[in-house]
């Protein structure tokens, strides 16, 4: 059996005795109830664009991350383009709504929020976690009163009809999707008809030309983390939460006084290696928005919150800490790479922060006119022992503030 409280504290944030007395209770229980060990890696993760966005996003996806375009899953409503690195790293479904109109409970989270109302549909969704026995897992989950969309639910929503999906969380807005499948079995996504769109592959093949040509493709890994904003006052019950609907333990949360806010890293009890099964982080203000004109403190986190809602904020990618082939003309991996992208028009928040000396280099790129994710890229350096350091969260934190501050003052003119 699992021991899910038996891994290292780290971190130096406080957190409330709810908080502490629940983290000990609900992993314990998942551990007797054979939960831990039934649920295991991210199998993969889903997002929606907008009409007409899904081709571009697929390939900016292509020369920034190390992901392919594998089948496009035609349904009534939706194309679903499946893009995959390899069957070690989560797939990632990328889908587009055929018409603007169309409307559902996904777009709903979007639409009451100044900035989110904007591109209305597009939104990431969630993760889908590998199981061994999905109707056990189901079953148990149900009797700890989490909900479910029904089978019927699921194929209006025009969703894989092989995954149980969990209904959008109060605290994240994210759903949790379960899918059976046994180690070394194929991923199969039960939806529409299956093609290659021809559109889609030459843009995804330019792409991925491109990324090769700038001698990028060998030194950009797979997902390292995933990054969810919340309220403040929601930061411990999704952490909980989370916890109980994956096989993930609480790593341990720092305080990032310098923004007003926490980082709160979750990892998987099964994979030490995070690009099996990226790690999810969890960002919210130390005190709510209605206390700043009291405070006068920083409130980046809590100000993307409420102009987004609740909802991923980045995801991050791994650079290669091996020497490469090519000279790079004494660069860091992470600085080459940078470079390279940026030589095509990509733009970045700021310059790459950290060293090799404090054992990490990290950067934000800007928000994805397609997606609204900012792409991290983080490379960590020998034998580095941690998963970020405070100042450079800090630093991230502020740069991702002042872009979204200016997007707001764009929505706002537009109103």
């Amino acid at each position: 059996m699992s021991q899910s409280l038996s891994f290292a504290r780290h971190g130096d944030k406080l957190n409330s005795e709810f908080f502490e007395e629940y983290l000990v209770k609900l992993l314990e229980e998942r551990d007797r109830s054979g939960l831990t060990d039934n649920i295991h890696e991210i199998d993969a993760i889903m997002l929606t664009v907008d009409p007409g966005r899904s081709i571009s996003y697929i390939a900016e996806l292509a020369l920034m991350t190390p992901y392919h375009y594998l089948v496009t899953l035609e349904s009534e409503s939706h194309w679903t383009h499946v893009l995959r690195i390899d069957m070690n790293s989560p797939d990632f479904l990328v889908r587009e709504v055929k018409d603007p109109n169309t409307r559902g409970i996904f777009r709903s989270l979007n639409e009451v929020y100044p900035i989110g109302r904007h591109k209305p549909n597009s939104r990431y969704m969630g993760e889908i976690l590998r199981v061994n026995d999905l109707h056990n897992v189901v079953q148990c989950q149900q009797e700890r009163e989490f909900r479910f969309f029904t089978r019927d639910e699921v194929r209006k929503l025009e969703m894989p009809d092989n995954l149980a999906i969990s209904k959008p969380s109060p605290y994240t807005h994210n759903i949790v999707g379960y899918m059976e499948r046994q180690p070394g079995q194929l991923r199969t996504y039960a939806l529409g008809t299956s093609t290659i769109r021809d559109d889609v592959q030459e843009a995804y093949l330019a792409a991925k030309q491109a990324q090769s040509e700038l001698g990028i493709d060998k030194l950009i890994l797979p997902i390292d983390h995933l990054a969810t904003r919340v309220y403040s006052q929601n930061r411990e019950v999704a952490i909980l939460e989370y916890l109980s609907l994956s096989s993930y333990y609480y790593w341990g949360s720092y305080n990032i006084a310098d923004q007003n806010s926490s980082t709160n890293v979750t990892k998987s009890v099964h994979y030490e290696n995070e690009r099996h099964s990226p790690a999810k982080v969890f960002t919210a203000n130390n005190t709510p928005y209605f206390v700043n004109h009291l405070e006068k403190l920083p409130s980046p986190t809590e100000t993307f919150v409420r102009n987004y809602g609740p909802r991923l904020h980045h995801l991050a990618v791994a650079v290669s800490d091996e020497a490469s082939e090519r000279d790079q003309g004494g660069l860091d991996n992470i600085d080459f790479v940078v470079s390279q992208i940026a030589s095509q028009g990509r733009n970045f928040l700021l310059d790459v922060i950290g060293s090799k000396e404090d054992g990490l280099k990290q950067i934000f790129s800007s928000a994805s006119e397609h997606s609204s994710l900012i792409i991290e890229y983080v490379q960590r350096f020998g034998d580095f022992d941690g998963f970020f350091t405070k100042d450079n969260v800090a630093e991230l934190t502020h740069a991702a503030g002042v872009e979204e501050e200016l997007l707001g003052l764009q929505a706002d003119s537009k109103a």
